[in-house]
């Protein structure tokens, strides 16, 4: 019995994959920099338009998000997310992505039952919670500003 957890813990050693953290965090920071820049460069050309800075990221934010959404139409996010990570998707277009990926991979189960069920599988835990916790939050606030303490 005790040669096989030997044996077991070999094989486990084998075929888990060994990540370099450093590199990791490297690409991780390369490939949201990039994210952000790109979105400065939209907010300064939007800007040159002629539109005030407020109007100029609410559009750098549209377009982010239908950048996103084409390149993972095209399966080309995919490849960008597993090179850099986090990075590429903790911003608007990793929740873009996660919204737009199961579609694309449900579409062939219809309408209905295919996109219109597996969309949110990603982000309808995020949106979700995210709606839910700013109820509670601003209920409390509420109550602070009506017992005075705010």
């Amino acid at each position: 019995m005790e040669i096989d957890k030997k044996q077991y813990g070999s094989y486990v050693k084998q075929v888990t994959p060994v990540h370099n953290i450093w590199k990791n965090m490297l690409r991780a920071f390369l490939i949201g920099g990039v994210i952000c820049l790109i979105g400065q460069i939209f907010i300064g050309v939007y800007m040159q338009m002629g539109m005030d800075k407020e109007a100029a990221a609410s559009w750098t934010t549209l377009s982010l998000i239908a950048l996103s959404v084409i390149l993972t139409g095209l399966n080309l996010y995919p490849k960008l997310v597993k090179f850099g990570g986090a990075g590429a998707l903790v911003p608007i277009t990793g929740f873009a992505n996660s919204v737009v990926a199961p579609a694309i991979e449900y579409k062939a189960e219809g309408q209905v039952f295919g996109i219109g069920c597996k969309i949110f599988t990603i982000a309808g835990p995020v949106i979700l919670y995210g709606i839910l916790s700013s109820w509670v939050l601003g209920i409390i606030y509420w109550i602070g500003q009506f017992i005075g303490i705010i």
